[in-house]
C-alpha cells in the first residue's frame, strides 16, 4: 500500500494552496494530491459559461506567495486556471498530483493511527492510499449537477435549455432569444456576455439581488505597481483591500439601510431612468445576508440600460413549445434558456467516511476554528471565506497546518484531536454568515454545524482569524495529542514527493 504523511484531496484552489504552503514551510512531509477531474482548477475549470470571472479581486484571491501580476484584477476564469497552472509548476506539484482519480471512501484507524483512501481511477483498478494526515478541498457544491427547480412544461419546450454550471461548449446565442432565470452572481456575469455574443437576453427573478459595481483594473494598485518592486506593491494593495473589504462589511452590519440607500444609487445610476429599481432592484433581505453580485467596469448595468438585456422579476407557471408563461400572465418567447439557479450543497464531494468502522454523517459534525472537527483525528477540511475572497482562509488554514504538522513531529506525537466540551453542541449552519441563501436554505443541513461559541465557531472575518488561527496557540485545552505508541511493524511504502 502507498503511504504519504499528508494526503490532499482536490486539486483546486485550496488544495494546490495547502501542496504550496507543504512545500514551502514543510519540505520534509511527503504528500500526495488526488484529483477526480482530469485537469486541476477545481471551480475554474469546471465553470465554463460566457464571461466566468472572479468575483472577488484578486490581490486578496491570489495566494499571499504569489503576486497577482496582471493588470485587470477582476479576472477572467482562463486568466484564474492560467495563475494557478503557473503556481503548480512554479512548486513542482505536477508528480504529486493524480488527475482523474477519485476518492470514494476514507477511513481512519484507531489501532494503526492513520487514514486509508480507496482510490477510484478512471482507467485501472481501485487501490489504496495510506496518510498520517487527511487533507480535503473538496468544497462545498455538488460538481455533478446545478440546483434544477422543477417547472411545469419544461420538457415540451422546443428550445435548447442549459444549466450555467454545465455550458455546452457548441451552444450558439447569437441572434437567439435567451432567457437566463436566476439573480445571483451568475446571472449577472452570463447575461452581459450574452449580449456581448448578439443575444437579445432577458433575466428573469424571482426575486431581486444586490449588486456593487467597481473598475476591472485598480488603478492605484497600478501605479504603485510602476513605482515598487512587484511584491511590495502586491501586499501593500492586498493589506488595502483587505481592510477595505472588512471596513465596508462592518459599515453594512452597522447600518444596513444607509448601507441599502447606497446600493440602491448605485444601481439606480447604473441601469437609468427607465428601469423600475423598486421592483426589479429592491432585495427583500438585508445587504449581505446573501453574497452580493460584483459588477466589473458596469457591464451588466449597461446591458440593462442600452435595452441589449431586460430584467423581469416574476414566478414561471409553465413552460410551453416556444416559451414560458409568467404567473402575472406575461408571456416571454425564448430559444434558449439558461438555468443560473444555484448550486447544490455536497460536503467532501460525496466522499464516505467513517473513524473505527463508524460511519460520518457530516450534518452532525462541529467544526473546531473553521477547519478541525470534534472527536475526529488528523483530519482538516480547507473551506474559504463567503463574505471575502475564499483563498485568505485557505492561506491561514494552510499556515496553521505546517504549523501544527511541525509541532507534532518534533514532539513525537502522530495523532491529533479536538475535544469536544459543553459548547460543541450543533447549533447553526457552517455558512450561516449568508443562511439566507437559496442553496443554504435548501441543504444546510448537510454540512456541519458550529458549536455555542469559543473555537466551536466558524468565522467568516480575516482579521479575527488572524487570532483565532494565525496566531492561536496549539495548546488550546481543546486539542489532544497523542504519543507515538511503540515503534510500529515496518511495512513497505511509497512515497511521494
Amino acid at each position: 500500500m502507498q503511504h504519504v504523511n499528508v494526503l490532499i484531496i482536490g486539486a483546486g484552489v485550496s488544495g494546490i494552496g495547502a501542496a504550496c504552503h507543504l512545500r514551502r514551510n514543510n519540505p520534509d512531509h511527503s504528500f500526495l494530491i488526488v484529483e477526480a477531474r482530469p485537469s486541476l482548477g477545481g471551480t475554474w475549470d469546471l465553470f465554463r459559461y460566457p464571461g466566468v470571472r472572479s468575483d472577488s479581486d484578486m490581490y486578496t484571491y491570489a495566494y499571499s506567495f504569489k503576486p497577482w501580476i496582471q493588470d485587470r484584477d477582476i479576472a477572467t476564469g482562463e486568466s484564474i486556471l492560467r495563475y494557478l497552472e503557473e503556481t503548480v509548476d512554479e512548486y513542482d506539484l505536477r508528480p504529486a498530483i493524480r488527475f482523474a482519480h477519485r476518492v470514494s471512501r476514507v477511513s481512519w484507524s484507531s489501532d494503526r493511527r492513520r487514514w486509508t483512501a480507496r482510490v477510484i481511477p478512471d482507467q485501472g483498478d481501485a487501490f489504496d492510499v495510506s496518510c498520517d494526515f487527511l487533507i480535503t478541498c473538496t468544497g462545498y457544491y455538488d460538481y455533478r449537477r446545478g440546483y434544477q427547480p422543477e417547472f411545469a412544461g419544461l420538457s415540451s419546450f422546443g428550445g435548447a435549455v442549459v444549466h450555467a454550471q454545465h455550458w455546452p461548449d457548441d451552444l450558439q446565442c447569437a441572434d437567439r432569444r435567451v432567457v437566463v432565470i436566476g439573480s445571483g452572481a451568475t446571472a449577472a456575469t452570463v447575461v452581459p456576455a450574452l449580449t456581448e455574443r448578439g443575444a437579445t437576453v432577458t433575466m428573469l427573478q424571482r426575486s431581486p439581488s444586490y449588486f456593487f459595481s467597481r473598475p476591472s483594473v485598480d488603478a492605484i494598485a497600478m501605479g504603485m505597481r510602476r513605482v515598487l518592486p512587484s511584491s511590495w506593491a502586491y501586499r501593500i494593495t492586498r493589506w488595502r483591500n483587505i481592510l477595505i473589504q472588512r471596513v465596508l462589511f462592518y459599515w453594512v452590519r452597522w447600518r444596513p439601510e444607509a448601507a441599502r440607500r447606497w446600493l440602491r444609487r448605485m444601481t439606480t445610476e447604473g441601469v437609468g431612468p427607465d428601469v423600475d429599481v423598486d421592483v426589479h432592484f429592491n432585495p427583500r433581505y438585508r445587504v449581505w445576508d446573501q453574497r452580493v453580485c460584483l459588477i466589473p467596469d458596469n457591464d451588466f448595468y449597461d446591458s440593462v440600460r442600452t435595452g441589449k438585456a431586460k430584467v423581469v422579476t416574476d414566478t414561471i407557471d409553465h413552460f410551453d413549445e416556444t416559451g414560458l408563461v409568467l404567473a402575472s400572465g406575461e408571456r416571454i418567447d425564448a430559444d434558449v434558456v439558461v438555468m443560473a439557479t444555484g448550486l447544490q450543497l455536497r460536503f467532501l464531494g460525496g466522499i464516505d467516511m467513517d473513524v473505527d468502522g463508524t460511519p460520518v454523517d457530516p450534518g452532525q459534525l462541529v467544526t473546531y476554528r473553521g477547519f478541525m472537527f470534534a472527536g475526529i483525528p488528523n483530519w482538516v477540511s480547507i473551506f474559504g471565506y463567503t463574505s471575502a475572497s475564499w483563498t485568505l482562509k485557505v492561506d491561514l488554514v494552510a499556515s496553521y497546518v505546517c504549523r501544527l504538522l511541525r509541532h507534532m513531529r518534533s514532539r513525537g506525537y502522530d495523532t491529533v484531536v479536538a475535544e469536544p466540551d459543553a459548547r460543541a453542541t450543533p447549533q447553526q449552519p457552517l455558512m450561516a454568515s449568508i443562511g439566507t441563501a437559496g442553496y443554504i436554505q435548501r441543504g444546510g443541513h448537510l454540512l456541519p454545524k458550529q458549536g455555542e461559541g469559543g473555537p466551536w465557531l466558524n468565522s467568516d472575518d480575516y482579521l479575527t482569524d488572524l487570532r483565532f488561527i494565525a496566531w492561536a496557540s496549539l495548546n488550546d485545552r481543546i486539542l489532544r495529542f497523542g504519543a507515538r505508541p511503540a515503534p510500529k511493524a515496518i511495512e513497505e511504502t511509497a512515497s511521494v514527493q
